[in-house]
């Protein structure tokens, strides 16, 4: 559980400022996705059905550094799509980083290598690179041969030249808590970091077989940490978050502790459930209605167990109770006995989907901004002509 001093007290102290300013909600990690084309099609993601007019948008390194700069979280994770894509990543992580901003930049790792010339080490940006498992599990997983190779090979060469690397890596149900532990020992071998989460049950996702359930999860977890016993594996969670995956806390999601910002705008209610926009940050926790979000309140949240809403959960459990924080940090996770209570489902509302209806009033907002900049060309043409 060995989170960088540095970064820890940063954080630590941002928590503080909001608990002594009396902030009931507040942001703790931007989940900035300048866009959402990939160039993987992993069957358990649900972030890349769009039609081509939306996955050729991007957001501006501009509109990034003003999304940072208006959410105000001390940390900014860059996932997509494949971010190494677009062509200001560099420029867009400098202004980050210049900001004094923990920068995570999560990639397949496929163009890695290939764009290290883009960034520079520092002790505010590490390579997030994602990995699902050993190398046929994970190739199975982002449905493509080699890919686990090439994001190994693309690990050493980031630390060769001075870079933090971490991978995550996303559980879905049938895989083996032995391998798991297996590749939790690799992760020690490439001298990396680790988080864990399992896999949210995207609505789009093409494989809808697999997605754990809460039961699930937490067998799962217990089985793995049990083979943990001893080990020197390296989470970059706090140690509260696990224990929760292990069952051993009965926490609520905190939707708007790691909020959204992509083409479409800020999302609603949070990273990983798309259920309409905001234009401002201010517009998203001011209008959101966050009691109507979250296990045993909504469908859509029943099963989700994920790091982006329960991890801020945790880091605010830790703020509110450090003694039971340090309590579990020396006993380590607990892997046999009861589990918390489970949060009972019998009053959540029923699915909402408006996936399409979001789809359509961003292709005509995309045909208007079109025609208008047709229009303004047009003039221009007709004005240097006369």
């Amino acid at each position: 559980m060995a989170i960088p001093f540095f970064k820890e007290m940063r954080i630590g102290g941002y928590l503080l400022k909001q608990k002594l300013l009396g902030r009931k909600r507040y942001p703790l990690v931007l989940m900035l996705e300048p866009l959402f084309r990939c160039n993987l099609a992993c069957v358990g993601c649900g972030k890349i059905d769009y039609p081509d007019a939306i996955l050729n948008r991007r957001m501006t390194a501009q509109e990034c550094w003003d999304a940072a700069d208006e959410c105000g979280a001390p940390m900014v994770a860059i996932p997509g799509g494949e971010p190494l894509i677009h062509k200001e990543i560099g420029e867009i992580v400098r202004g980050l980083v210049a900001r004094k901003k923990f920068v995570s930049l999560c990639t397949n790792a496929l163009l890695l290598e290939k764009k290290l010339d883009l960034f520079e080490p520092s002790p505010y940006l590490f390579f997030s690179v994602h990995l699902d498992g050993l190398r046929d599990h994970h190739d199975k997983a982002v449905s493509q041969k080699g890919v686990f190779d090439r994001a190994v090979s693309a690990i050493k060469a980031a630390k060769a030249r001075g870079f933090t690397v971490n991978v995550n890596a996303t559980i879905f149900d049938g895989h083996p808590a032995e391998e798991i532990a297996k590749f939790l020992d690799l992760t020690v071998e490439l001298g990396v970091g680790v988080s864990m989460s399992p896999g949210y049950a995207y609505e789009r996702a093409p494989d809808q077989e697999h997605f754990l359930n809460r039961t699930k999860t937490k067998k799962l977890f217990r089985d793995v940490f049990a083979m943990g016993k001893g080990m020197k594996w390296n989470f970059m969670h706090s140690g509260l978050f696990l224990d929760f995956l292990a069952g051993n806390q009965e926490y609520e999601c905190t939707p708007w502790g790691m909020p959204a910002r992509n083409i479409f705008g800020w999302q609603k209610p949070c990273y990983l459930l798309g259920e309409g926009y905001a234009k401002t940050f201010k517009e998203l926790m001011e209008t959101t209605d966050w009691e109507t979000y979250g296990t045993g309140k909504y469908e859509k949240c029943a099963d989700c167990m994920a790091h982006c809403g329960y991890e801020p959960t945790a880091a605010t459990a830790a703020l509110n109770n450090p003694l039971k924080a340090m309590w579990v940090s020396l006993r380590g996770i607990k892997t046999s006995g009861p589990m918390a209570p489970e949060i009972d489902m019998s009053k959540q509302r029923p699915a909402q989907y408006i996936f399409s209806e979001q789809v359509q009033k961003k292709l005509s907002e995309i045909r208007k901004d079109e025609a208008e900049a047709a229009q303004a060309k047009a003039a221009q043409k007709a004005s240097t002509a006369a």
